[in-house]
């Protein structure tokens, strides 16, 4: 038997806040899609308890990172968000931080410091050319 549970969501929980153990859990849940406690101790790669592999899961549930399920009284973890989500805030909070807000001044220093390979940066100018298409229409019709 499958039961679903809700957890209590924080979108605004701070990625830079997370501990060295719950990125590496997080990193598994994403890798696996669904883990129970024992699976994820078992993919870590140092030896710890169940009960804290259990807190920890519990942690990031509560920080809004994972939801879980209870299949036959075990709970099955699973990711309440994508690995680009929560990139996409932690790097929100890196270009608050030491960017003054700017997109761009991350991008630049990025492209500067060679941090992006040449596919990286064809497949993003590509990914930027797409989204300008797209916007374009909507800018088109608000001028209007």
């Amino acid at each position: 038997m499958m039961r679903n549970t809700q957890s209590a969501c924080n979108p605004a929980h701070d990625p830079a806040e997370l501990g060295e153990l719950e990125r590496e859990i997080l990193s598994i849940v994403w890798r696996m899609g669904t883990v129970t406690a024992e699976q994820a101790r078992e993919e870590l790669a140092r030896p710890l308890k169940d009960s804290t592999v259990r807190t920890v899961l519990r942690r990031l549930e509560e920080k809004g990172y994972l939801k879980h399920s209870v299949e036959n009284r075990a709970f099955v973890y699973r990711p309440a968000e994508s690995r680009q989500r929560v990139a996409a805030r932690a790097a929100r909070r890196i270009v608050d931080w030491f960017c003054e807000g700017s997109v761009e001044a991350l991008l630049v220093g990025m492209v500067d410091q060679k941090v992006l390979s040449r596919g990286e940066l064809q497949r993003l100018a590509a990914r930027i050319a797409e989204a300008q298409k797209e916007t374009a229409p909507a800018a088109k019709e608000a001028k209007q």
